[in-house]
């Protein structure tokens, strides 16, 4: 049984670097963030983060993955749900990193109890499993994310931002498969379209008639490029198009 508070500290580079070209660009890249975080100081908020995962080899890769990352910071660890649940509501973590599949208590079970008990804390599931029950289940028990875990280490980390400041974040292979089963849901005059959209999504669908592709939305809107593909997708789907170019002409018809 493992749970343990820990504070933010300085570790090896994470992740993997397939050539010496990718490991400069990441070092330098690192080194121009810190120095930006150096002149900023006190303006940077830290997102709080605490990883849930049986395997002390994957909390160990997350910890230096989280250490290289000026506004990440590390609070604590559990090997499952139960003591997820318990550590939770000493630490109050911004983000939750949780596996599924964990002895005694999984990890969708722990992200029901403990968004119920703290609705501001945002579980992102980080797991090798990518069956449809496994990802429904997580968003219905309040998950804001769900990742797999051959996710990058720059993605992983923008995913925990993304989620921090309240927006969803699946991977690309996951999105697919939540409109896939959201589809037979989603059969509704256009007319009616809009009234099934989240405001964002009504946001996003008005900057695509305008012309904006999807970098310039997440720059816009200050939210990832993935984050948006993945609202395109869900206006594409609930407006019954094919593609954005349709979509963009129904926006210019019913949204001036």
């Amino acid at each position: 049984m493992v749970a343990r508070v820990v504070n933010i500290g300085h570790g090896l580079l994470g992740g993997r670097c397939s050539t010496v070209a990718d490991w400069m660009r990441r070092r330098l890249s690192a080194l121009w963030y810190k120095g930006l975080v150096g002149l900023l100081g006190p303006l940077l908020t830290m997102i709080k983060v605490m990883i849930v995962d049986d395997q002390p080899l994957v909390r160990q890769g997350l910890t230096s993955l989280i250490s290289l990352e000026d506004d990440l910071q590390l609070v604590g660890e559990a090997s499952n749900g139960r003591e997820a649940i318990s550590l939770c509501s000493q630490l109050n973590p911004d983000v939750i990193l949780m596996d599924i599949l964990m002895p005694g208590c999984d990890g969708v079970e722990a992200t029901r109890e403990i968004v119920a008990r703290n609705p501001n804390v945002k579980v992102v599931m980080l797991t090798t499993f990518d069956e449809d029950e496994y990802i429904l289940d997580s968003l219905k028990a309040g998950a804001s994310g769900y990742l797999l875990k051959d996710t990058t280490a720059d993605d992983l980390s923008a995913a925990i931002r993304v989620t921090h400041h309240g927006h969803t974040q699946l991977g690309p292979t996951i999105g697919p498969k939540v409109l896939a089963r959201l589809k037979p849901f989603v059969s509704r005059p256009e007319t009616n379209a809009l009234q099934f959209m989240s405001e964002r999504e009504q946001e996003i669908l008005s900057l695509i008639g305008k012309g904006l592709s999807n970098k310039e939305i997440a720059s816009q809107l200050h939210i990832t490029e993935g984050t948006v593909k993945n609202h395109v997708s869900s206006v594409l789907t609930q407006l019954g198009v094919r593609d954005r170019t349709q979509a963009a002409l129904w926006a210019k018809e019913h949204l001036g």
